[in-house]
């Protein structure tokens, strides 16, 4: 069983694979945490895990950071949600802390004093722009998805599949991958999905959950943020930019929670003009989380890095607390071609 490992960049190092089950099988209690505002990598991937170590007889507590502690309805799905811990509850200074899909410390929120705070921290992510914390890196962006390496991880502690772990760390293979678009898009990806579906999962639930339903006030904020696009064909050195934003406003107005506008990158990313696509979404705190997209001739990852936040080449993000002009004035001034 291999990740998705391309020549020339570095793989996990045996060391730290053997380091980390060492530390997985010595424990009684393991704390798990995902970055805020979790995608179905990062859950998927976190609850795939804490249902393994279950049922291998480990203790286990679950979470995220977010002061408002829900798990997305896309992803309500998803089995072990029973192991969600609200962050307030987490062991303080835990013996042995797992991070997932989390490429630097202050993504995971409220759990970031956690994390300082833990004998040893087991950090598994597949970010380019992961900074390198923790005491034990399973880090290689070369995967495509965080879930491609707990699938590793459980295969090397023999811990089998059944359908629930599978079902998670499907979910976020397929939400990384953009349902096997991307170009992120392996053969090791395909082997894993093959493994999976033999497993017993149902590939056809799970699309329905992730891509085929949202509810009819999704459609009006859609319709708001769409009259709003604008297309800035002089961007990211020439190759062009699209942008869009949704505030709290049109959202409440329709009684639309927040995670309902994760899909609407989708819609927009899709205009043929430019090669970068940007949705802007106000968040219920007031603060803008900003989503990009590449069709692979400028970085995104790179520019979002440079403004606080992170990603891959083609998907990235960061958070801003200016205006959405302003915003696009500052993401568009550090946006440039792929090297």
């Amino acid at each position: 069983m291999t990740t998705g490992t391309a020549p020339g960049t570095p793989a996990v190092r045996e060391a730290d694979w053997r380091r980390a089950c060492e530390l997985i099988r010595g424990a009684e209690e393991v704390a798990l945490a995902c970055h805020v505002c979790p995608d179905g990598d990062a859950l998927g991937s976190m609850l795939g895990l804490g249902l393994a170590l279950r049922g291998a007889g480990t203790r286990v507590s679950a979470s995220f950071g977010d002061r408002r502690f829900e798990v997305p309805r896309l992803l309500r799905y998803l089995p072990g949600q029973e192991l969600l811990t609200e962050p307030g509850d987490c062991p303080a200074e835990p013996d042995l802390m797992i991070t997932f899909d989390t490429p630097s410390v202050d993504r995971l929120g409220l759990l970031a004093p956690n994390a300082g705070k833990a004998q040893e921290l087991i950090v598994i992510d597949h970010h380019p722009s992961n900074t390198g914390f923790g005491t034990v890196p399973l880090v290689d962006p070369a995967a495509a998805s965080t879930s491609m390496l707990v699938e590793e991880l459980l295969g090397r502690l023999g811990c089998a599949l059944d359908r629930d772990i599978a079902t998670c760390l499907y979910t976020g293979l397929v939400t990384d991958t953009g349902s096997f678009r991307h170009s992120s898009t392996t053969p090791a990806a395909h082997r894993m999905a093959a493994r999976l579906v033999e497993a017993g999962l149902r590939t056809d639930e799970i699309a329905r959950e992730l891509w085929d339903r949202s509810p009819f006030s999704y459609l009006k904020v859609l319709a708001a943020a769409l009259e709003r696009a604008t297309l800035d064909r002089e961007a990211a050195g020439g190759h062009g930019m699209v942008w869009t934003y949704v505030r709290r406003d049109d959202r409440a107005a329709h009684c639309l929670p927040y995670a309902e506008c994760e899909g609407i990158i989708d819609v927009i990313r899709r205009t043929d003009e430019p090669d970068v696509a940007v949705v802007l979404k106000e968040d219920d705190e007031g603060a803008w989380q900003v989503s990009t997209r590449s069709k692979g001739m400028v970085d995104v990852g790179r520019a979002c890095t440079l403004l606080g936040g992170g990603g891959h080449v083609r998907a990235a993000g960061f958070t801003s607390h200016d205006s959405p002009e302003r915003t696009i004035a500052r993401l568009r001034a550090v946006l440039g071609p792929t090297t």
